[in-house]
Formats: structure tokens, sequence, C-alpha cells
């Protein structure tokens, strides 16, 4: 991953087109399909989430492929963000929790 996001990677035919991406805090979350229709079509999903430092250097990326990712704050125990994907009632994916 880091050589396609620092475009090292020879292979520039790989391409990540966001459906959504939001933030709080130091951490953004962007989430969609890839932009190969191939892919699309064989129902493969994709979420990244960035943690951000105070310089606005990525500092972490967590990546997760055909998974329903909830954000929580773990303090609160609240929900703050939770996968959409537009097929969710007719395609089920395993769940994660990533706690911030």
């Amino acid at each position: 991953m880091m050589r396609v996001l620092t475009g090292g990677g020879s292979n520039n035919s790989f391409s990540f087109v966001p459906r959504s991406v939001d933030a709080f805090g130091s951490t953004v979350i962007a989430e969609g399909p890839p932009a190969d229709q191939r892919r699309v079509a064989a129902g493969v999903y994709w979420v990244h989430a960035w943690t951000v430092g105070p310089d606005g250097v990525i500092t972490q990326l967590r990546e997760y492929f055909n998974t329903d990712l909830t954000v929580t704050r773990l303090a609160a125990s609240k929900c703050i963000w939770q996968s959409r994907r537009p097929d969710r009632a007719t395609n089920s994916l395993p769940g994660l929790v990533l706690a911030l």
C-alpha cells in the first residue's frame, strides 16, 4: 500500500475512488469500491482509516477490505462512524469495530 500511496509502485492501474470521506479529530475515514469495474462487480469494498499528526502528515494507515467498519470512541462507548455501503441490505460482510 505504501508504494501505491507514494507513487513508487509499478502497477498504476489500481486506484481508489472514495464514495465518502469523513474526518473527526485526528482520524480520517474514506470508503468505497475500487475504480476497477471488474472488482466492483465482484463485490470488493474497502475502508481506509488514517491518523493525521498535527503537522498534517499521515502517521498511521489502517486498511480494510470487504469488511463493514464501525468506529467507536472507547471512552464514551459511542458509535461515531459506520460503513455506508449501498448494497448492505443484500450483501453481508463481516463486521469490525475500531475503537479510538
